[in-house]
């Protein structure tokens, strides 16, 4: 069954625009070096798999992924400034403050949190050459390169628009949202945000025939307790273990 329009999760923001579950993710990048085999004797937990990827443009379960961060291919250490709380979203307006574009505005089309990147539409761009081989000379693609949050953009303020730093404040409702140091300000994070390669916007999706639908997923079907699957049946079908068990003895 098709859980499509249920399965996003906040988690790494490159991941995120894919729609995909968890374990998914974790399947298609996982690379095992040695596991115990199977067996009683063994111990389950017993792996070794590689820790260290390098992130890039491309999506984690990718090809060009798995290519770059080929098993037995070690590239160098990339070291990232941990961001607790994160201040870009898909949709933002930013003022890029340094290089060629510096003091242009755009729109944040893409994010990599791993790697403190944000890509803004039309800004930062660069040529690439493709396809070149010895009888052709290729063709040139415009592309837009990454840039850090930390120091090479900002967020522009919606009252005066211009470049702002912010904080992360709570309402009287209990609501977090971005505040302006600036004007005081609140920067609502944009509905785009939460769209997807499947649907635009969880509430404009329809649910189509083969998918679960809301209601399903949301019924719950299992309570916890402190029995065993054999107990639990045994109860639901009014059966009582009047047996007495023999003695055992263990040397």
């Amino acid at each position: 069954m098709k859980l499509t329009g249920f399965l996003m999760k906040v988690q790494k923001w490159s991941k995120q625009y894919s729609n995909l579950p968890d374990r998914y993710i974790k399947r298609a990048m996982q690379q095992i070096y040695w596991k115990n085999p199977k067996g009683i004797q063994y111990r389950t937990d017993a792996v070794i798999e590689r820790k260290k990827f390098r992130f890039t443009m491309n999506r984690p379960w990718t090809a060009q992924f798995r290519q770059q961060n080929a098993p037995g291919v070690l590239r160098k250490k990339v070291f990232v400034e941990p961001i607790l709380n994160w201040c870009f979203f898909r949709g933002d307006r930013v003022e890029v403050l340094e290089g060629k574009d510096k003091g242009k505005q755009g729109i944040v089309k893409q994010i990599i949190q791993e790697r403190n990147w944000v890509v803004v539409e039309g800004l930062n761009c660069h040529f690439r050459r493709i396809g070149a081989d010895k009888e052709f000379s290729g063709v040139c693609i415009k592309s837009e390169a990454p840039l850090l949050v930390t120091t090479q953009v900002a967020l522009v303020d919606p009252s005066d628009l211009k470049a702002t730093s912010i904080e992360w404040r709570y309402t009287e409702e209990g609501e977090h949202v971005r505040v302006s140091t600036r004007t005081g300000r609140i920067i609502p994070i944009p509905a785009t945000n939460s769209d997807t390669i499947d649907y635009k916007t969880k509430s404009t999706y329809k649910e189509q025939p083969k998918d679960t639908t809301e209601k399903e997923v949301g019924e719950i079907t299992f309570e916890p307790a402190l029995k065993t699957f054999e107990m639990d049946i045994m109860d639901k079908m009014g059966i009582k273990e009047d047996r007495i068990p023999p003695k055992t003895y263990w040397y």
